[in-house]
């Protein structure tokens, strides 16, 4: 399986988990939406949708159920990838990500 598809396959429901408990999730979905964008680059999309991927597998150096540290691994590699391909995340991919944190939010509040 590729990055692209295990990040498609699992991206949402990870991001709708971990809403509220990691400060990444809008740059996440930020991200997301910029991978998943045609315009970008496939070197780009390549990066993000690797870091992607290692934020939703559930094995990774530092296991996500360790309170307190277990997203510290995954919040460096996609603050790597957010870093390198910070230019390509533009304000549509954010705009569509503060979006969807707004109805998210809006959902678990009902």
């Amino acid at each position: 399986m590729t990055d692209q598809q295990i990040v498609q396959g699992g991206f949402w429901t990870k991001a709708r988990r971990t809403l509220g408990r990691i400060p990444f999730t809008e740059d996440a979905v930020a991200a997301f939406h910029c991978a998943t964008d045609s315009a970008t680059p496939m070197p780009v999309r390549a990066t993000l949708f690797g870091a992607l991927a290692y934020f939703i597998l559930p094995i990774d150096i530092i296991p996500d159920i360790l309170l307190g540290l277990g997203y510290t691994d995954d919040a460096a590699v996609l603050l790597t990838a957010f870093t390198t391909c910070k230019t390509y995340i533009n304000n549509d991919h954010r705009a569509k990500a503060r979006a969807w944190l707004l109805k998210e939010r809006g959902s678990a509040a009902a």
